[in-house]
């Protein structure tokens, strides 16, 4: 099966080279893609200059693919992971250990994979996580957030086999007076649905993260549904 994918970037990338890209990304180094070319569009122009979605064609035959947004994983799962790449959190009582939890109990082993499937932190998703782990909002709250500002799936090649099954196929434009735009608009539906999510106050009815660790939940425990 064969997948269109797309990389939003400042330049058109004919050969992406395997091993680069920042260790602190969210999936460590790899070619961080989305199925969606005007999502594409929106992280090209991120810094609010004029870029490119570069389009390919990725063969998945052959390849390992973890989907952390797909069964058997869930949403502690992908966090556990970004725990491990993305360096800077907040400062709480609990963080630190809250970190070492979830990496203990529901980190993926990502490394064997060829490809990584999962949620996109920009900057206002990455401070929903961050407030999770510090004990500010429950999982439940953290599972509607992830939803708001309509936030895509990023698609990451991390093998040398999976860019080996890559093909350029061309790019289209991004215009940064539209794109930039229709990126902040995004983020700032997001946080300000987040705002008024958060404003409804504490559900002890709801999962927290002190629970989690309180309650010794691992992988598999229904109440992580």
């Amino acid at each position: 099966m064969k997948e269109t994918i797309y990389h939003g970037s400042d330049h058109i990338i004919e050969n992406p080279e395997y091993g680069l890209g920042a260790l602190t990304n969210d999936y460590g180094r790899g070619f961080y893609c989305t199925k969606s070319p005007e999502l594409a569009k929106e992280w090209a122009c991120g810094r609010g200059t004029n870029g490119v979605a570069n389009k390919y064609e990725l063969d998945m035959a052959g390849l390992k693919v973890i989907n952390l947004n797909g069964e058997p994983y869930n949403i502690l799962n992908w966090l556990a992971v970004l725990t491990k790449h993305r360096t800077y959190w907040q400062n709480s009582s609990i963080s630190a250990e809250a970190k070492a939890y979830l990496h203990d109990n529901f980190y993926v082993d990502i490394s064997g994979a060829d490809v990584v499937i999962g949620y996109r932190a920009d900057d206002s998703y990455f401070s929903f996580a961050q407030d999770f782990v510090s004990g500010a909002i429950s999982l439940q709250k953290l599972k509607r957030a992830m939803y708001l500002g309509e936030l895509g799936e990023q698609i990451v090649l991390i093998s040398k086999k999976a860019f080996k099954n890559l093909k350029y196929v061309g790019y289209e434009n991004a215009d940064a007076e539209t794109y930039f735009t229709m990126k902040n608009d995004r983020d700032g539906r997001a946080r300000k649905a987040y705002r008024e999510d958060k404003k409804t106050g504490v559900d002890l009815d709801e999962l927290y993260m002190i629970d989690i660790m309180r309650g010794h939940i691992k992988n598999g425990d229904p109440s992580l549904q």
